[in-house]
């Protein structure tokens, strides 16, 4: 709902713990597959790690929920 002068509001809700399964479940991936190994020391390596997987993660690595294909693939053969 927008009202003129003020901000919308978030679809989210009390109860809605399926909207952050995704989320979680990707953040989960990231800390695995990737933080926990190459712990960085500070925040510009951890903003280059974290640039690293999520091109890894887009462009190489194969999804089981979207029948083992890439990302990058699906959303170029959709538009």
């Amino acid at each position: 709902m927008i009202r003129k002068g003020h901000s919308k509001l978030s679809m989210d809700g009390k109860g809605r713990a399926t909207d952050n399964a995704f989320i979680e479940r990707l953040w989960r991936n990231v800390k695995y597959e990737k933080l926990y190994l190459n712990p960085p020391d500070d925040g510009m390596k951890l903003y280059t790690l974290l640039n690293e997987y999520f091109n890894y993660y887009n462009y190489e690595r194969r999804h089981q929920s979207i029948n083992y294909e890439k990302p990058v693939n699906r959303y170029l053969n959709a538009a």
